[in-house]
Order: structure tokens, then C-alpha cells, then sequence
């Protein structure tokens, strides 16, 4: 990105977990965003950011141009590690692939790219402010790239989105899926989904259930595991 900025982002699928490693001057603040950008928005108004205000990490969304960000009222980003060496910020932080919160952006796995803008204060300082020319920039269609283990061919590694959902959302594997079992909290069955073709991947609609969370139990011929949904 910006001189003496990095990011590296890793999602992972089994834990829908995602890690990002962050980088920049440890005298200034520096921000990132992410979403789908128009080609010349740059940093773009109410998309999820993050910036590093020389103490932490800070998640928030953008307002308008010359206006202080909004900070989200749950921080779902946990730090690791915020470390500074010669100059240089490094934070290391987690959060969930969903985290449910409409401010954040949701980090889809099975999407093959992602956008990020970026900026940072033109000279050292934590105020919010003008980042200034040349302290600033975005890149569309980074690649993700896809490394997979044993773990990836498991039905533990099953991607049930969007989570939440109105009641309709899709559950896909790279192996077949024989089975689908919905029951409540309480431990009732509500349905059963049969896929006699082992789809890897199926859509199922809840529609008509009350708001709350649910379990999905997945099978195949070897392997169960479970899932939550959350209707709302």
C-alpha cells in the first residue's frame, strides 16, 4: 500500500475466522477499508474501516469527507498483538468471517477476490484528519488465494451464508452434503433436507420460523457435524 503500509489477510473457512496483519508508521494513524470500491472512490463513505490510533485498534465506519468516522459501538476486531519495531506498527487482530453487525463487512470465503483503500496522516500525529496528497490509495480484485488441507474436505468445513439470514441462505462444501437436519435450541426437529444427488452445494428456506438461532446437523456417509443459523 502507502510506504511502510501492509496488510495480510487470511480467511479461514474452518474457524470462519478471519486474521489480518496490519502495518504502518508507529507516529501517525493509519487506516483500512474494505468492501467493493468504484474505481476513483477511494475511501468510501459508510464502508467498514479500521484505523491505529497509537494505542489500538479502532473499528469504524466512514461518514463524509472532513467529518470524524463513526466508531461501532462493539469492537469486533480482537488484537493479538500491536508491536512496534523500528518505526513500524504491526497489530495483529481477529474477528469473525460474519460478525452479525450491519458496520461490518462481511468476508465471504468462497469470493475469489476482495477491494481495500487505505490512508494514513500526512505527518506524525493520532488526531483525525486530512490524510493529505499522496498518503492514500485503493486497489480493486485483489486475488485471494485458496490453500487447502484435510480439514478443507471435511464437513467441519462446511460455509453456511449469509449468517445472519431472513430465513433463506446456502450451505455449501467441497464434498457431498447426503443430509441436512434443522432443529431449535431446544433440541426439536423442525426439518429435513434430503439431497439424494450429494449436492456440495444446497439452498434452504426457514422462512416461516421465528427470529432466534437454529443448529444444522450435515451429513454424508462418514461424517456429521453441526452448524448455527441465525434468523432475523
Amino acid at each position: 500500500m502507502s510506504t511502510n503500509m501492509t496488510v495480510n489477510l487470511t480467511l479461514d473457512n474452518t474457524k470462519l475466522k478471519a486474521t489480518m496483519v496490519l502495518t504502518g508508521p508507529s507516529d501517525r494513524w493509519f487506516a483500512l477499508q474494505f468492501g467493493t470500491f468504484v474505481v476513483g472512490d477511494g475511501m468510501a463513505l459508510g464502508k467498514d474501516f479500521v484505523y491505529a490510533d497509537g494505542t489500538t485498534l479502532i473499528d469504524g465506519n466512514m461518514v463524509d469527507v472532513g467529518v470524524t468516522p463513526n466508531t461501532d459501538a462493539i469492537q469486533n476486531w480482537a488484537i493479538t498483538s500491536n508491536t512496534i519495531t523500528s518505526g513500524i506498527r504491526t497489530i495483529i487482530a481477529q474477528r469473525d468471517l460474519s460478525t452479525g453487525d450491519t458496520n461490518d463487512y462481511t468476508f465471504n470465503y468462497t469470493n475469489s477476490t476482495i477491494d481495500f483503500a487505505w490512508a494514513r496522516r500526512g505527518n506524525a500525529g493520532y488526531t483525525l484528519n486530512n490524510h493529505g496528497g499522496g498518503n492514500r490509495g485503493y486497489v480493486v480484485s485483489v486475488p485471494l488465494t485458496t490453500t487447502l488441507g484435510i480439514e478443507d474436505f471435511s464437513l467441519k468445513a462446511s460455509s453456511i451464508y449469509p449468517n445472519p439470514s431472513n430465513g433463506s441462505f446456502s450451505v455449501e462444501k467441497k464434498s457431498g452434503i447426503d443430509k441436512i437436519n434443522v432443529y431449535s435450541q431446544t433440541g426439536s426437529l423442525i426439518k429435513t433436507i434430503e439431497m439424494s444427488d450429494k449436492s456440495n452445494k444446497v439452498e434452504v428456506t426457514l422462512e416461516s420460523l421465528q427470529k432466534g438461532i437454529y443448529l444444522i446437523e450435515l451429513q454424508n456417509g462418514t461424517e456429521k457435524t453441526w452448524k448455527k443459523i441465525i434468523i432475523e
